[in-house]
């Protein structure tokens, strides 16, 4: 089992990411606002919610309606994207890679940070995707679950690989088959997201804290161990400590990870299941360990010593936001163009060092160390091999299993 220690910073970049911890994206990171909301966007309630309005359920398959393209002609395009998860200069008012594929291809990038949640942005959209309209975005980012229904739907549009060389060279092995999408034919990764075992060694009293095993059992962590509100996360990671796949689990096994998360829940071991505010209570001790998002780690490790990670032996859970071309947007061969401008190696590095989260970007590590040699070399950013061979995609689910499940895991949770 492998523990990790704060990586050493400039002092530059430490003085950078503390301003974030106070003030931007550390003080409650895109991810963090992702979860807190992602839970309560697969409630039982919520998923009914999006087989509703006459949008039928998700297992049809189909492409999406491709719209005359206009890209050739209107050098622009719209992307939507989640707060705080594009780089910025020190003024905080550039975005330097976007400027950079606007002076380099022309086409001018109408940003938007408009994407809050899943649920809620697909509440914005549905209405028109389902009704073969326009959506008036060229690219949008969502969460693997999101985008896999979205392609079952019909409601994604193919991308075209002739416009994509630097992607389809350079996407790491680690992302290139996903069950929901074979051969990523409708999708590109933006970032991974690793879940891992933080824990502040000051409040375990110098003690390492390397397993589920270990948060469920340890009586010396008792009520003061958190779990994640995001289901697959949490179960995921729960599989894995069983010695279950989470790509392969049956009900059986999921039952199983949920009975060994209810046994901690009655005998208070678990002090509460976490969404965006596990960091604060890690920062302060009131959580010794939990689970926890690799890249809300490295911003805590910056400003707080005693912030230390571990990847279980047994393994950690992966998930993706990804890049969709919506069925029926005007500008696909832009979208394209922009997708494959941020899998060129100096673009995703400055991007990667921005977000702190998984690159999906091979070949990245030289022009990273460019800019931060420290987070050239850590396996969260860039998982070498080694972190590369533990990690593990929680399967993708039938909206009946969605259903059922969530159902289970809301119960656990109290929610």
């Amino acid at each position: 089992m492998e523990q990790y220690e704060p990586d050493r910073l400039s002092a530059a970049r430490a003085a950078a990411i503390r301003r974030t911890l106070t003030s931007g994206r550390g003080a409650l990171s895109r991810r963090s606002v992702l979860r807190a909301g992602g839970f309560g966007a697969l409630t039982v309630g919520a998923l009914a919610g999006l087989s509703a309005c006459g949008i039928p359920p998700a297992g049809r398959t189909g492409e999406g309606a491709v719209s005359d393209d206009a890209s050739a002609k209107e050098k622009t395009v719209s992307f939507s994207n989640w707060t705080e998860y594009m780089d910025v200069d020190e003024s905080g008012k550039s975005r330097p890679t976007l400027q950079d594929f606007t002076r380099r291809t022309g086409i001018t990038v109408k940003y938007t940070e408009d994407i809050n949640d899943n649920v809620e942005f697909f509440g914005k959209v549905k209405p028109q995707l389902a009704a073969g309209q326009d959506t008036g975005r060229d690219l949008i980012c969502v969460t693997d679950w999101l985008a896999a229904r979205m392609i079952r739907l019909g409601w994604v549009q193919k991308l075209d690989p002739a416009n994509l060389p630097h992607a389809y060279a350079n996407l790491s092995a680690q992302f290139r088959t996903p069950d929901w999408d074979p051969g990523r034919s409708h999708s590109y990764p933006w970032t991974g997201i690793s879940s891992v075992i933080a824990y502040n060694v000051k409040a375990t009293g110098g003690r390492k804290v390397d397993s589920v095993t270990q948060l469920l059992d340890d009586p010396a962590l008792k009520g003061r161990v958190g779990f994640l509100t995001e289901m697959r996360d949490t179960i995921g990671m729960t599989l894995l400590d069983l010695g279950k796949d989470p790509g392969t689990f049956t009900d059986a096994d999921f039952d199983a990870a949920v009975g060994r998360l209810s046994k901690g829940v009655d005998t208070k071991q678990i002090r509460r299941f976490t969404g965006n505010d596990y960091t604060s209570d890690l920062d302060k001790g009131d959580l010794a360990a939990c689970l926890a998002w690799a890249g809300d780690v490295i911003q805590l490790q910056a400003d707080n010593p005693d912030i230390r990670y571990a990847v279980p032996a047994a393994g950690y859970i992966t998930s993706t936001d990804n890049l969709l071309v919506p069925a029926g947007s005007r500008h696909k061969t832009n979208a394209e163009k922009l997708i494959d401008h941020y899998y060129e190696p100096p673009t995703a590095a400055r991007l990667a060092a921005y977000i702190n989260f998984v690159c999906p970007v091979d070949g990245v590590k030289d022009e990273l160390s460019k800019i931060d040699p420290a987070l050239a070399n850590n396996t969260l950013i860039l998982p070498d091999q080694a972190m590369a061979r533990k990690s593990h995609a929680f399967r993708s689910l039938s909206t009946a299993e969605e259903t059922a499940y969530e159902e289970k895991f809301a119960k656990l949770i109290g929610a």
